[in-house]
């Protein structure tokens, strides 16, 4: 495969402003002959090229292609790979496409060695299930016993003419497979959890989970750093915005600065603020709330004065990659700046108090729901602990798009979550609470607590887009918010049934499902079918 030369000349040539004719009066060659060369259809090399490499100004490698060949190789592959020969048409000349867009040939490149791995991890992965025996044996075993404890109950159930005697077998039949059913499931949770232990995470968001479930979502040494960063700034005045802006202009030269305009930050992404390190100046939009120059001036000044503790927690060998430690810096920032502005003790105090009302507490301490709602779920301080909340945040999409764990309740990390959830029933009835008490299929029961908030917009070419917050927290400790008030917390018959996701879910009564079922063996169990019997 000949590399193209003449292309990259050309494109060098055009760059320099240089004619044809004058690029081959340099050189010493005719024009026709140069026009021959750029168009690929003579090979140069030599001290031609060395000559042409000198009048264009660039390094001879550069236009030689020799670190190009294997990218447009790669590139030959990608377009011949039968996933995109579906798409019809000719594949683009590989040389072309490198000389003139060598970072969209490179991403091509890119993404089909990203896909051909997946694929073949997922390959991989499959083929250890189907032939693993341990797995092979546990489920048949869980099977079995699942089967028993069915047999043996229906018999209990029909029968009612049944002696004592034989009650009796029955039930102990029933008892001895459910206690070799627990026995089994142990076993296989914990040969999954050795595996999740022993294998890294598949990608930096899951990363940070990882660190965010091992430490239970509290940080003890950063609820130290935030109390005496608390009494530094209370030291100044009552503390807000002015009392920051004082600290911040004091002890690290930090100036603000507010606009209408839409900026972006040094990557080039836009938003309602942002911090130049170099003129230490923090912008804000003149369409952002208090709440939020309140939050975000306090994160920049933790993350100024706390460095090095911030650096502590992410070495943990769980973040090992680079983005995971960039994601996870700025999410215990956010941790960190949280705790300064909802110090522990007075927030925890107060959260009881109110018997856990989001708006009062936002009153108290100038915040918005969600900041309010991601505080509630950091109060896991042993002995001094808070109702245990679960948190989510989906976008106008559906899209979930931040969450946080609470033991025994499925929430899904991304995609979607179950439509009946007040997730989505919030962006219904916008800026108004919307709560649930909700019943997954194993019988556990949850309070549902959501609410959307729109950030403001600046003009009236800007977008407001809503998002939704949502808490949960077991139905057991749902008498000890206001959320409870007026509902029958005993009444299980006027409970929502619920699942965690349509394809996760195994209610195949229920009428809002929107995806079929996952099946046994990678399929799908079906749910809807045409009015006449298929065999499909």
């Amino acid at each position: 495969m000949r590399a193209p030369i003449g292309i990259r000349i050309t494109t060098r040539r055009k760059a320099k402003a240089i004619s044809q004719a004058e690029l081959a009066r340099r050189v010493e060659i005719s024009p026709s002959y140069l026009n021959l060369i750029e168009r690929n259809k003579r090979d140069v090399g030599g001290a031609l090229l060395l000559r042409i490499a000198g009048a264009l100004d660039v390094e001879i490698d550069s236009l030689t292609g020799e670190s190009e060949q294997r990218l447009m190789a790669d590139v030959e592959e990608a377009f011949a790979d039968p996933a995109l020969q579906q798409l019809g048409g000719t594949a683009p000349d590989s040389r072309q496409l490198v000389a003139e867009q060598p970072v969209a040939a490179e991403a091509i490149a890119r993404l089909h060695r990203a896909y051909v791995e997946a694929t073949a991890n997922a390959d991989n992965y499959a083929d250890r299930l189907r032939s693993d025996p341990l797995f092979s044996q546990l489920l048949h075993q869980i099977l079995s016993s699942i089967t028993a404890v069915r047999s043996s109950a229906e018999i209990l159930e029909d029968m009612p003419d049944l002696g004592e005697h034989e009650r009796k077998r029955f039930r102990t039949s029933i008892g001895r497979e459910a206690r070799s059913l627990s026995e089994v499931a142990h076993t296989l949770i914990g040969h999954f959890d050795r595996e999740a232990r022993t294998n890294r995470s598949s990608s930096p968001v899951r990363e940070l989970d990882d660190l965010i479930y091992q430490s239970d979502n509290h940080f003890p040494t950063l609820e130290a750093a935030a109390s005496d960063l608390r009494a530094d700034i209370d030291e100044r005045g009552a503390f807000g915005e002015a009392a920051l802006l004082d600290v911040l202009a004091r002890k690290h030269g930090v100036s603000v600065t507010r606009s209408a305009g839409r900026k972006t930050d040094a990557l080039g992404f836009p938003g309602q603020y942002h911090f130049n390190a170099e003129q230490r100046i923090m912008w804000f939009q003149t369409s952002s709330m208090a709440s939020t120059r309140q939050f975000q001036l306090t994160r920049l000044l933790v993350e100024l004065s706390a460095t090095d503790l911030i650096e502590t927690e992410i070495a943990n060998p769980i973040l090992h990659s680079q983005t995971a430690r960039r994601l996870g810096y700025r999410a215990l920032t956010s941790y960190l700046a949280g705790a300064v502005v909802f110090p522990y003790e007075r927030f925890l105090a107060d959260a009881e108090a109110t018997h856990y009302d989001i708006e009062a507490l936002r009153q108290i301490y100038t915040a918005s729901f969600e900041q309010v709602a991601h505080r509630l779920t950091t109060l896991r301080r042993p002995g001094a602990a808070g109702v245990p909340f679960g948190f989510l945040r989906a976008d106008p999409a559906g899209r979930l798009t931040k969450h946080f764990p609470l033991p025994g309740l499925l929430l899904p990390n991304t995609g979607h979550a179950c439509p009946l959830w007040a997730i989505y029933a919030a962006f219904r009835a916008p800026d108004h609470a919307v709560r649930q008490i909700v019943r997954f299929t194993d019988g556990s029961r949850y309070l549902f607590l959501a609410k959307t908030a729109a950030r403001r917009a600046a003009s009236f070419r800007d977008r407001a887009i809503h998002t939704s917050t949502m808490l949960a927290c077991d139905v057991l400790h749902a008498d000890r918010t206001v959320y409870a008030a007026g509902l029958d917390l005993a009444d299980e018959a006027a409970d929502l049934p619920v699942g965690p996701s349509c394809r996760l879910c195994t209610r195949r009564d229920c009428p809002d499902r929107q995806e079929e079922t996952l099946a046994p063996g990678g399929g799908q169990a079906a749910v809807r079918a045409p009015f006449l019997p298929r065999s499909f």
